[in-house]
C-alpha cells in the first residue's frame, strides 16, 4: 500500500463491468484503481508493471482465465499480490478451483458497492474473505469434489501442534478467532498466534488457504460425510 492507500487491479473482459468497478472503488476513502486487465494474461503483466496490492479477478475470460492467472501471480517469489476472484453464481465450481491455485476470497459480480469496498480492504488486510456465509458454503461444498485426501498434504498435517490442528479445524469451519478463542477458552489473541504459526509451518498465505488445506487433506469432511 502505499500512504495507507489500497492499489486495486480489476481484471474482467467486459469494458462496462471493469469501467463500472472502477467508478465504484476510485469513490471509496483509501482504495485507488491503478489499472485495468482484459484477461488472465494481461492482469499477470499490469501486476508486474504496476505492483497493485489487490487483484479483482474474473473466472471465465478469454485466452489465460482467471484461475490460472491467480495459480501465476500466487506462487510467484515475493509474491505479496492478493486475489479476489469475480463470479456470477456463488456456487460456481471454477470460485474452488480459484481458491486452491491461491485466491484469498470471491464476491459475486452484483455486489453492492459497500461490500466491493468492504471486500477489498479485507483481503488486503490479510483477513482474508472467508466470513460471508457464501463463502463458507461454497468451500464445504465443493471440498465435496476432493473425495480423497492429497497424500503429499495430508503429510504435512504432521508438523503441526495437536492445539493447532484443532485450530486449524476451527478455521476450516469458517470460525472468527474470537469465535475460536470462545470455542477453546483461550484468549483471542493466543489464537491469532496459532493462526500465523499454522500458515507460516504449512506455506500458506492466509486463513482461506487454510480453510481449503484442512479440505483437501481430509482433516475437515463436508457436512454429511
Amino acid at each position: 500500500m502505499t500512504n495507507g492507500t489500497i492499489r486495486v487491479l480489476i481484471a474482467d473482459d467486459q469494458m462496462m463491468v471493469r469501467q463500472g468497478f472502477t467508478v465504484l472503488l476510485d469513490a471509496e476513502p483509501g482504495i485507488e484503481v491503478v489499472g485495468q486487465a482484459v484477461d488472465g494474461a494481461d492482469a499477470v503483466a499490469k501486476v508486474a508493471e504496476l505492483a497493485p496490492d489487490v487483484v479483482l479477478m474474473d473466472i471465465r475470460m478469454p485466452g489465460t482465465g482467471g484461475i490460472e492467472a491467480t495459480r501465476v501471480l500466487t506462487t510467484a517469489a515475493g509474491s505479496t499480490v492478493k486475489v479476489l476472484v469475480l463470479t456470477t453464481f456463488d456456487l460456481d465450481e471454477y470460485v474452488y478451483e480459484a481458491l486452491r491455485a491461491g485466491a484469498s476470497g470471491f464476491l459475486l459480480k452484483d455486489a453492492s458497492a459497500d461490500e466491493l469496498a468492504e471486500a477489498v480492504r479485507v483481503v488486503a488486510r490479510g483477513d482474508a474473505l472467508l466470513a460471508p456465509d457464501l463463502t463458507k458454503r461454497l468451500i464445504t461444498e465443493f471440498s465435496r469434489l476432493s473425495a480423497t485426501p492429497r497424500s503429499p498434504l495430508k503429510d504435512r498435517v504432521g508438523v503441526l501442534t495437536e492445539r493447532e490442528t484443532e485450530v486449524l479445524t476451527l478455521v476450516a469451519q469458517g470460525l472468527s478467532n474470537a469465535e475460536i478463542a470462545t470455542c477453546l477458552v483461550v484468549a483471542e489473541q493466543t489464537v491469532k498466534t496459532h493462526v500465523s504459526r499454522i500458515l507460516v509451518k504449512l506455506g500458506l498465505r492466509d486463513r482461506t488457504q487454510a480453510a481449503v488445506f484442512a479440505f483437501d487433506t481430509g482433516l475437515v469432511r463436508p457436512a454429511g460425510h
